[in-house]
């Protein structure tokens, strides 16, 4: 290919397709993409960092909001974590009621994106459906922890709050409802033949490109890889109920939209299990945790993108970690772009680039870092530093122009 034929057509950092800011570059032969580039960074929140400065309880709260859509998968992960540290078991009712907690999340994190596809794709009914099915899903986390987004269930040793029987029936009705609706979507999605065309063989991963990237979740599930953590590594009830995981084996963009629909029957299914398992029964939510030991440990759980990883260390002398470390599903299958989106056309990126699902903001790490030397240029300190000269700089900026347009007016 001559280089005078390569356009570069970029996407993002700030983009109708993008939540959050994020930046790729194609290299395109006409209408055909021959390359792609990701370049992350521009939202680095520094939450490994301020963890070392909370209690331990406190840090369930703070990794709450690294994703929004994912708001209990990463408090599951880090109690896993913690819990792995102290060699405890929490409570059965407590098992039961995480697994009910992160069922419903998943539900409602697979019903988000098959309407922010619809929406990609210009098919905003589906959209509009899928939204509104996800209502219900939203109104029964309001009933059991008080929030339709960041529950503040999870705590080291159980959860915070129990599941009271009298509001079971009414759960189980409303996931009945919701069953039937994600039923008749999932029906309309699949059938439809615009779709199928639409869909079918664009962006499509292999068993093969799965293992070199590492992706998890259902971008690997619809490659044919039989991985999740709630059956390779249980833990919660996922052991305690009947449930199985869904696989596709094409591995396109429409695959990785069959096992998400798929497996909120699959979800459904658990946390039906789940509530009949505790409905007219007492017992304890949570096992008392006055201290933290010195040690290391690791959680993981499988989040609606797939696993999520947190490893902690105490040094058994503060009341906070030492040392955590975590990483999320995006991390590994947002570069599986390179495979998928090479070799496709423009009008088809962005839909590829939906399809797994990405979250910048768990992803999101910076280090400003010298390639050819090898090593940090700046220290955590040196970059506070110099965000602080940066913010004073622009605070003196805006005043010079409020003035102005004072005088103007």
């Amino acid at each position: 290919m001559a280089e005078n034929k390569k356009v570069v057509v970029p996407i993002g950092p700030y983009h109708p397709l993008l939540e959050e800011p994020e930046f790729f570059e194609l290299y395109c032969d006409g209408e055909e993409v021959v390359d792609v580039e990701w370049i992350a960074g521009y939202n680095h929140r520094g939450i490994e960092k301020l963890s070392e400065s909370k209690h331990w309880d406190q840090v369930t709260f703070l990794v709450e909001r690294i994703c929004g859509i994912c708001s209990t998968s990463h408090p599951i992960a880090y109690c896993n974590a913690v819990e792995d540290l102290l060699g405890i078991e929490i409570p059965e009712r407590a098992k039961y009621i995480r697994s009910i907690i992160g069922e419903l999340e998943r539900l409602h994190s697979h019903l988000l994106w098959v309407g922010l596809a619809g929406h990609f794709l210009g098919y905003n009914t589906v959209f509009m459906w899928a939204w509104k099915y996800r209502e219900g899903i939203l109104d029964m986390f309001e009933m059991i922890t008080g929030n339709r987004n960041h529950y503040a269930m999870l705590m080291i040793g159980g959860v915070r709050r129990d599941i009271e029987d009298e509001d079971i029936p009414i759960l189980q009705n409303t996931l009945s409802e919701v069953k039937g609706k994600i039923q008749m979507l999932t029906e309309a999605i699949l059938d439809d033949p615009v779709l199928s065309a639409r869909l079918k063989g664009i962006g499509t991963l292999t068993k093969e490109d799965i293992k070199n990237y590492g992706a998890v979740g259902p971008v690997a599930r619809a490659s044919g890889v039989d991985i999740d953590v709630r059956k390779d590594d249980p833990y919660a009830a996922y052991n305690l109920v009947d449930w199985k995981v869904i696989t596709a084996n094409n591995g396109d963009v429409f695959d990785k939209a069959v096992v998400r629909l798929l497996e909120c029957f699959e979800s459904i299914k658990i946390i039906e299990q789940c509530l009949s398992a505790i409905k007219g029964k007492k017992g304890e939510i949570r096992k008392e945790v006055r201290e933290i030991p010195e040690g290391e440990g690791i959680g993981r759980h499988e989040a609606p993108r797939g696993e999520v990883f947190h490893y902690v260390r105490s040094d058994g002398n503060t009341s906070s970690p030492v040392r955590h470390k975590i990483r999320a599903p995006s991390y590994v299958n947002i570069p599986t772009f390179k495979a998928s989106c090479i070799g496709e056309t423009i009008s088809d990126v962005c839909i590829i680039l939906a399809g797994v699902d990405p979250c910048y903001c768990c992803t999101e790490r910076i280090s400003v870092y010298d390639k050819e030397k090898k090593k940090k240029i700046y220290t955590f300190e040196e970059l506070v530093k110099k965000s602080i000269e940066k913010t004073e700089k622009i605070k003196k900026e805006i005043g010079k122009e409020g003035k102005l347009w004072k005088k103007l007016f």
